[in-house]
């Protein structure tokens, strides 16, 4: 972060400049990276946790969904409560201590139950992180950016399976799976200090000159709720996002594992390949979605849910080949298809749902997506495949992930049935 502009706490003081935006866009995403990193390491690590332990793949899958994705995505509510009458700066700040110190115990671990209350104490610092986060990048960016601004931020999916996966397989073969917790979850308390000593609170609304309205009461959860259940775009919206994460989150817990068993390759291997597919591939992919989005939309506003549809659904043949495939040569490179598309419905998803409620619901309504989309997406994906994995098992032995994988991927053809069906009533509800 040498790059931060001269005197950023001066600059906030004022109207934010390019620069000073540009720089909190860029704190914010790096904190996102170090929060996924830290969440999806153990993905890499899979294989020899489970011989450390000798746990099955329904065990696998808990410590990689369930036990971290419930306590992520129900604390992000009431911290998102907190957040929209608070400091979001000050609940970013806390929420980084916990997730990094959390990853780093997970490295201390001497049993499966341990190792479990870990992740669940990693989801708890992050169920902070996030929701906060988008409302302050809504408060800096003005409508028409905001696909953009967003996508960038979103970057921290793809460059933290980057770092994740590229240390946590190399880490793993030199010095062991305990070391590569230890390592990064340090970077965490760095990029803490710099939020809270760095970082100001932009005026609510002032991207959009509705300051006055942050004047009004922040509304109740149920109203957080009514407003997705009423609005239809918003609810087709989440409904699509929460389906693709499904997907998503089942892929990357569980392709480093598929890649190892089915083509004996090591984890320093699979970590490099999946690093530089899911990183760089998948990166220009979650900035291009929005950077277009936010391009296309200034015709027609609808197409910021066509875009992904379209993407998702064209990508799913592309899966298919991933599991199909009769080497890893083949099997990488029909990943890349996917990998580009994976998270690109989160740039402009979450543009549109800070568009479509009160900007005092804002960081609410975050955490109401991400409860969704985490609790289905990030707990239920992982844990259903290694269910199905060992319900496969019988009957096609250590090949059953492959075939578990194949069946997950089907749910993306009705991830993007719901983003055309968003298309329908988006502009209507947005002007409203």
């Amino acid at each position: 972060m040498s790059s931060a502009p001269a005197g950023p706490l001066a600059a906030a003081q004022a109207a934010p400049s390019r620069a000073y935006r540009r720089y909190v866009l860029g704190v914010l995403t790096a904190v996102y990276v170090s929060n996924y990193v830290d969440r999806q390491i153990l993905s890499i690590l899979l294989e020899p946790i489970k011989h450390a332990f000798s746990l099955s793949d329904t065990q696998l899958g808990f410590l990689s969904g369930i036990s971290f994705a419930i306590f992520y995505a129900t604390l992000g509510i009431p911290i998102a409560m907190w957040a929209d009458r608070g400091s979001r700066r000050s609940i970013i700040t806390l929420a980084t201590v916990i997730f990094s110190v959390m990853t780093a115990v997970c490295g201390l671990a001497t049993s499966f139950g341990q190792l479990a209350l870990a992740r669940i104490g990693v989801g708890i610092g992050e169920a902070g992180s996030s929701p906060p986060s988008h409302s302050i990048v809504a408060d800096f960016y003005r409508p028409h950016e905001r696909a953009t601004a967003m996508a960038i931020f979103a970057l921290g999916v793809n460059l933290g399976i980057l770092i994740g996966f590229l240390a946590g397989g190399w880490i793993n073969e030199l010095f062991g799976w305990r070391a590569a917790f230890l390592v990064v979850g340090a970077p965490g308390l760095l990029l803490a200090l710099l939020v809270r000593t760095t970082l100001r609170e932009p005026p609510r609304g002032q991207s959009e000159g509705r300051d006055h309205e942050a004047r009004a009461a922040a509304p109740p959860l149920a109203e957080a709720f009514r407003t997705f259940w009423r609005v239809r775009s918003l609810r087709h919206i989440a409904a699509g996002a929460t389906l693709n994460s499904f997907v998503g989150y089942g892929a990357v817990a569980w392709v480093p594992a598929f890649l190892i068993r089915s083509f004996g390759m090591s984890t320093g291997d699979v970590g490099t390949a999946l690093a530089l597919i899911i990183g760089i591939v998948g990166g220009a992919g979650t900035f291009l979605g929005g950077y277009t989005a936010d391009r296309l939309a200034r015709r027609d506003v609808r197409w910021n849910v066509w875009l992904v549809a379209a993407c998702v659904g064209g990508a799913t043949p592309f899966a298919f080949g991933v599991y199909l495939a009769p080497d890893a040569f083949w099997s990488l490179v029909s990943f890349l298809v996917p990998a580009a598309v994976g998270a690109l419905y989160l740039g402009p998803s979450l543009a549109m749902v800070q568009g479509l409620v009160p900007l005092r619901m804002r960081t609410l309504a975050s955490a109401v997506l991400l409860f969704v989309i985490n609790i289905i997406g990030l707990g239920l994906g992982p844990q259903t495949i290694g269910i199905l994995s060992d319900l496969l098992a019988p009957r096609f032995g250590e090949e059953s992930l492959r075939y578990a994988l194949l069946l997950a991927g089907l749910v993306n053809v009705w991830a993007a049935l719901h983003f055309l069906l968003a298309g329908r009533t988006l502009a209507r509800d947005l002007e409203r």
